[in-house]
């Protein structure tokens, strides 16, 4: 069979107005997706989101929340009452993130169990390449965790 070989990739591949670096890093930030559907509904004080953000600290809170407000993704509203009241909101673009991360949950629902499985695959094939450069057996090294998944 003829193995098309696809052309060399150019140095100027990257659109330099579309760089990684500029882009925004939520997908990079830990708890940033989970905060942004925290907020979808409308602006929560900052104890209401560390309700369904279980694990999080309330300083990597506040530093996700500020970074978040530097990207312009979220906005910060300071009440003068007593006591002092702050509240989170998606900004209008924060809001542009909703339908991308629809489209990645649907995604993620529909690919999900192939996705665990080609990983499965991956590790009881690591697996079993470190078992036999150390001398032992498939069973040793990861590959011998599948039993455990199932697998």
């Amino acid at each position: 069979m003829t193995r098309t070989v696809p052309a060399p990739l150019p140095s100027d591949f990257f659109d330099p107005d579309c760089s990684v670096q500029r882009l925004p890093v939520l997908g990079g930030r830990k708890w940033a997706w989970k905060i942004v559907r925290c907020l979808e509904e409308g602006p929560r004080r900052f104890s209401e989101l560390r309700v369904p953000l279980v694990g999080i600290t309330a300083k990597v809170l506040a530093e996700s929340l500020r970074s978040m407000e530097q990207d312009g993704v979220v906005s910060r509203t300071e009440y003068a009452e007593n006591p002092p009241r702050v509240e989170y909101a998606l900004t209008p673009l924060g809001r542009t993130l909703l339908g991308p991360m629809d489209a990645v949950c649907d995604w993620s629902r529909a690919n999900l169990a192939d996705l665990l499985a080609a990983r499965r695959a991956a590790e009881d094939a690591e697996g079993g390449r470190n078992s036999v450069a150390a001398g032992g057996g498939a069973a040793g090294g990861r590959g011998g965790g599948a039993a455990i998944l199932g697998a």
